[in-house]
């Protein structure tokens, strides 16, 4: 009970006196961390780290605006069917950044500057040497929109010449990567074009069929002249019956001047007849159609000629886009640009020694005040709960005596 109320009653100065009176602990084993800490600061490696910056242009169309320029209101689809096939070699930031932390190009780089014996990696195991790799490199988007490709190694120079490699690999196998995806476009567009170009033939050919059967060249006007014609014959039929019914009136049904005009009438009701129900009428006249047949010619002439129209439209928009994937399948632009080349760094990156130092002091006190309250408990304990308490007791005890610590 006595005890418990000393602890009650403990003031900071009291604290305050235990520190002072383990002071030569403290002090010494400080030291000690300091020096330790100070030791390890200075032979751990120094290592470099060179940054390079680079900037993907921005996304613009790949040059179809000089095709389709020629099509007219066709443009903006030929356009967008170019976006949809990725005709485009257009490169984003996310592309290039998957790029350059691809499996692929973290092999070759580690291949080119021998990384498998800078890792000290003896068993051949690629995938430890990929884990390191990419604990030492770093791709970052800046504020800027730029890209920070950043590489830590040993050596300065060789830290510069893997961070210029990465850019230099990056946009190589983004090169390989756009020809590709071009050719195979390309291809794809390829067999779509010649399948039109046969398509449209036919269609062509139905329609030479169909304007050499009918002798019809252009159906509208042609169509618009029959009906007119057919519309003066009538008109004339119609003069000719009133001047009949007149002269019959007048002379009688056996005159010379009712039975010419009778016989007019006569002509103009067969060639009437002749114009609504006659088949033979398209083989001697290419104006003139039986009016029975002219809903079939119409609609005839109508389907084959939109078929000639449709696939004359396809073509417009596919031979573009067939020609701008030959173009793209052959390009070899780079798509990046090097705002900042790296080179060796001068001042190391790490070991930052001043924070190992001060991390390991202020760990270390840390840890010692609280061992020395619990220390200057111990000893002050009268009587032990457990053999425990008891061995830590005689522990803090020698240790008073080693460092000459006052009761």
């Amino acid at each position: 009970m006595n005890e418990k109320i000393q602890q009650q009653n403990f003031t900071m100065t009291d604290y305050l006196y235990i520190l002072i009176k383990w002071k030569n602990f403290l002090i010494l084993n400080l030291l000690i961390v300091v020096a330790i800490s100070t030791a390890i600061a200075f032979l751990i490696i120094k290592e470099y780290k060179a940054t390079t910056t680079i900037m993907i242009p921005p996304e613009e169309q790949s040059g179809l605006g000089g095709l389709t320029s020629l099509l007219g209101g066709k443009s903006s689809i030929a356009a967008l069917g170019s976006k949809m096939f990725g005709v485009s070699s257009n490169t984003s930031e996310d592309v290039m950044l998957g790029i350059m932390n691809s499996r692929t190009a973290l092999t070759r780089v580690i291949d080119e500057f021998d990384l498998m014996k800078y890792y000290n990696i003896n068993d051949g195991n690629v995938d430890k040497a990929l884990k390191a790799l990419k604990a030492d490199f770093s791709t970052t988007p800046n504020e800027y929109g730029m890209i920070e490709v950043s590489v830590i190694n040993e050596d300065p120079k060789v830290a510069a010449d893997i961070a210029n490699y990465f850019i230099h690999i990056a946009d190589s196998l983004n090169i390989i990567y756009n020809s590709e995806r071009a050719k195979n476009n390309r291809i794809f567009l390829e067999k779509r074009y010649l399948k039109n170009i046969e398509d449209l033939k036919i269609a062509e050919e139905g329609l030479y069929r169909f304007q050499k059967k009918y002798g019809i060249v252009a159906v509208p006007e042609q169509l618009e002249v029959a009906v007119k014609a057919a519309a003066e014959i009538e008109g004339m039929l119609t003069k000719k019956e009133l001047e009949a019914y007149l002269l019959k009136g007048q002379y009688g049904d056996n005159s010379p001047q009712y039975k010419g005009v009778a016989t007019e009438v006569t002509l103009l009701k067969k060639k009437v007849q002749e114009l609504k129900n006659s088949s033979d009428l398209g083989l001697t006249s290419n104006v003139f159609f039986a009016f029975k047949q002219l809903p079939d010619i119409a609609i005839q002439y109508l389907r084959t000629y939109r078929e000639v129209q449709i696939q004359q439209s396809i073509l417009e928009i596919v031979l573009p886009m067939y020609e701008q994937a030959k173009v793209e399948e052959q390009k070899s632009i780079p798509a990046v640009m090097v705002i900042d080349k790296a080179v060796p760094p001068q001042l190391k990156y790490s070991p930052k020694r001043a924070v190992i130092i001060i991390g390991f002091f202020f760990l270390a006190l840390f840890s010692l005040i609280p061992f020395v309250f619990i220390s200057e408990k111990a000893v002050r304990r009268e009587k032990f709960d457990n053999p425990l308490q008891e061995r830590f007791a005689l522990f803090v005890r020698s240790i008073k005596k080693l460092y000459k610590l006052r009761n």
